[in-house]
């Protein structure tokens, strides 16, 4: 297995970022970030690559399109020890992403709100963030995924070890994404389910 060299890091809830993306910035792995994460892990004085940066691709729709890329999804997603996964990723110029940490956006603490709208329930359903979770737990062979800032500590102290995290640990967190992210879509259609909408009045804005 070879050593983790290059993290993405998207979250809503950041805390103990600081420590550990400056934890990861010392064993010389590079971060990969979007926005507020971004935002955080810089004002720390500790280095991070715009994933716009990294796709060439600028953040776009108000935030809707930012990580839904072919070089983070190709990074995320191909085989290391596949040769004709490495020929494509070759060709296309893309690089691996061995490490991604990312939690959603807090649908169900939105609509717990009485005031919430459905305009608003809408925009804090998360497509980018579990897209990316699924892409890394499915290669948990090749990938470490992280949901919880909880299981930092045990990740940087196998990283300290040996470069890497180890496959039962992979796979432990990888469960812990899909866990994750079926919670995550129950909740959506339990809410949407309680909704009477005039869809055409919805959309028009009226």
């Amino acid at each position: 297995m070879k050593k983790i060299e290059r993290a993405l890091i998207s979250l809503t809830d950041k805390s103990g970022i600081e420590h550990f993306a400056s934890e990861l910035a010392r064993l010389g792995i590079a971060i990969l970030s979007t926005g507020g994460t971004a935002q955080k892990i810089r004002s720390a004085g500790i280095p991070v690559i715009d994933v716009s940066e990294f796709t060439g691709f600028p953040e776009m729709l108000d935030g809707r399109v930012k990580t839904l890329h072919p070089k983070v999804h190709g990074g995320i997603l191909n085989q290391r020890e596949n040769p004709e996964h490495q020929r494509q990723c070759a060709e296309h110029g893309l690089q691996n992403i061995d490490l991604v940490a990312v939690n959603l956006y807090a649908f169900e603490k939105t609509v717990a709100n009485p005031d919430c709208g459905l305009a608003d329930a809408i925009e804090n359903i998360d497509i980018g963030g579990p897209t990316l979770l699924r892409a890394s737990a499915k290669n948990f062979h090749d990938v470490t995924v992280i949901v919880d800032p909880a299981d930092y500590p045990q990740v940087l102290r196998e990283i300290e070890e040996t470069g890497n995290t180890t496959l039962k640990t992979r796979f432990r967190l990888a469960a812990k994404v899909f866990a994750l992210t079926s919670r995550y879509d129950t909740a959506i259609s339990a809410w949407l389910e309680k909704v009477d909408i005039d869809t055409n009045a919805y959309f028009s804005g009226e």
